[in-house]
């Protein structure tokens, strides 16, 4: 008897191993991937699987899940505690009674605060700025009329020409005893030019610094890599505070495709002072204690006493995947609800989810005027392609889709309701926002700063063409499908 394996049929046993791999993938698939995620995109992930059954279980084992390792969460969990103690000290005189508010934008305020959103403060100022160095500028001064400590926290953040002012402003910091930290993304300061320059440049002026969500597993740092902490915001001697969309980076990002195309970012950023500035200074802490482990200054313990110069009610809505239940996203549409008049949003990546757009389809059905500023061109291909699929829809629903001209990248991320309540930050209209970044937003009650906002979205417009149904009907077949097939890869998440 030949007992060798000379004369064994290889290819009908590889073949067979093939087959029931791909079967065993397929059906553990239909257990695992639709468990507590949205439908659309169970059904997205379903889909990338059967088609591709081991590249699609890669990549769901890669970015499948959106929770965050069990330390951080926990570190987490402190966090929001530490924020719903400030919540729960109503006896100050900062929290805007709920009577003050509009009917409707008094529910949303109490929605985001049951979700972890932080109390709305009164007695605020806040000025905006849509002009990109001028905001660098306003930056920098504020950093050199510091005291005691600046507090620095952005998603990108470059040591380039462009912010040269802003980084020797901190480096005249340090040299007068004022503590300087700063935190960065990590994937972020990788990915984008001059990484090695930025820390170069905030070692050697003795800034505390570190990076946020670090994916670095051979020091058993690591997360899905593609949850990011995307939240701007500057905080400097808990007296003035900066925040909103504009990276600490030059307008062109330092990258040559953009340079190439001559693209250049347009964002707008707020400058607040009163009481609100403590609500960014808690999201830094929070952000700072998650990273280091480092407790800062409490400011939950104690009498809060902060001057109050203005007259605007504002609240901060931090978001992220340590936060339940998609709470930026359940705040934003509860405010649309709220509209009895216009509802004006501005977003670079506009992937709504299902929620979004019956709430707008809801708005112009009740005579509600609805209108969408975006830019006309792109700089990520898929998530331009996934938001021009929802053109259609949303002007067959009756919004008014205003594209911003080239060779701008209108990166600005708010919305306005009525005349009196609007949201600024630094959350995009999409399920990445809504359920992967870190986020950091703030809804505003007030008239004057509606007014302001109005007059940048006057602006928008001014240098805007409006799209309609008619040139929209006109696109090709090819382009129809490229926005279609992106609209399906956005639900992967």
């Amino acid at each position: 008897m030949d007992l060798s394996w000379s004369g064994f049929n290889w290819p009908y046993l590889w073949t067979l191993t093939a087959l029931i791999v791909d079967i065993v993938i397929r059906i553990v698939a239909l257990f695992v991937v639709p468990r507590n995620r949205r439908p659309t995109a169970g059904m997205a992930w379903l889909l990338a699987i059967f088609l591709l059954p081991v590249p699609g279980l890669l990549l769901f084992l890669i970015i499948g899940s959106k929770r965050l390792p069990k330390k951080r969460e926990r570190m987490q969990e402190a966090v929001n505690e530490f924020v719903a103690e400030i919540s729960s000290r109503e006896d100050n005189g900062l929290v805007t009674p709920e009577s003050d508010l509009p009917p409707g934008v008094d529910n949303a305020v109490k929605l985001g605060r049951s979700l972890g959103a932080q109390p709305m403060l009164l007695g605020n100022t806040a000025s905006l700025c849509i002009d990109y160095e001028e905001s660098l500028a306003r930056m920098a001064e504020a950093i050199r009329q510091a005291r005691d400590y600046v507090h620095v926290e952005f998603y990108i953040l470059v040591h380039d020409r462009a912010t040269d002012d802003v980084f020797a402003a901190l480096r005249d910091a340090v040299a007068r005893g004022v503590k300087v930290r700063v935190l960065l993304d990590h994937v972020s300061a990788v990915r984008n030019p001059g990484a090695k320059r930025t820390r170069r440049s905030l070692t050697e002026m003795g800034a505390e610094w570190v990076y946020m969500l670090p994916v670095r597993p051979w020091r058993g740092e690591y997360q899905r890599p593609d949850l990011r902490n995307h939240r701007k915001l500057l905080v400097v001697d808990g007296r003035v505070g900066f925040m909103g969309s504009q990276n600490l980076v030059d307008s062109s990002y330092n990258k040559r495709s953009n340079r190439r195309r001559g693209l250049h970012w347009k964002d707008l950023m707020v400058r607040v002072e009163g009481p609100i500035v403590l609500g960014l200074e808690a999201v830094f802490q929070g952000d700072w204690y998650i990273e280091t482990g480092e407790y800062l200054t409490n400011i939950a313990e104690g009498p809060i006493e902060v001057e109050r110069p203005g007259a605007l009610d504002c609240q901060i809505v931090p978001s992220g995947p340590g936060y339940g239940a998609e709470n930026n996203l359940q705040v934003f549409v509860s405010l649309l609800y709220a509209a009895h008049r216009r509802i004006s949003i501005t977003s670079p990546y506009f992937v709504p989810e299902g929620s979004i757009m019956n709430a707008l389809r809801a708005a112009t059905s009740r005579g509600v005027e609805v209108e969408l500023f975006v830019s006309e061109i792109g700089d990520q291909a898929v998530v331009y392609h996934a938001q021009r699929s929802y053109y259609e829809e949303l002007l067959r629903a009756g919004v008014r889709i205003w594209m911003f001209r080239p060779p701008y990248i209108l990166h600005s991320k708010h919305f306005t309701i009525d005349d009196d309540v609007a949201v600024v930050g630094s959350s995009n209209m999409d399920q990445r926002s809504f359920g992967l970044n870190m986020e950091i937003s703030m809804v505003v009650h007030g008239a004057a700063f509606v007014q302001d906002l109005d007059g940048v979205n006057a602006y928008y417009r001014e240098n805007a063409r409006e799209l309609t149904l008619e040139e929209w009907q006109q696109q090709s077949l090819p382009s129809q499908l490229l926005d279609g097939l992106a609209r399906l890869t956005s639900a992967l998440q």
